[in-house]
């Protein structure tokens, strides 16, 4: 039996491309939890939060460079105010 084979038109196949990727997408919020009407502010919220903790880690990291070089400073001040009160 000779399958018989049609064309498709590109509009129908990128309709069709369309559609599966709007199934997709709407199964894959679905099982995150985000297809309900707070799905929009609940990723604003994590989005909020996300950069809130990149601000937070940058303010920290920058916190401790700011401390070790403090320390090394004070270090060498120390060193240097030991020596020349020895040498006097």
């Amino acid at each position: 039996m000779p399958e018989e084979r049609r064309a498709m038109s590109p509009e129908v196949i990128e309709q069709m491309i369309a559609r599966a990727a709007q199934q997709g997408a709407k199964a894959a919020l679905e099982s995150i939890g985000l297809n309900d009407e707070n799905a929009g502010q609940d990723m604003k919220e994590l989005r909020n939060l996300l950069d809130a903790w990149r601000s937070t880690k940058k303010t920290v990291w920058s916190q401790i460079v700011k401390a070790m070089t403090m320390a090394v400073l004070g270090a060498i001040a120390a060193g240097a105010f030991l020596q020349f009160k020895g040498l006097r």
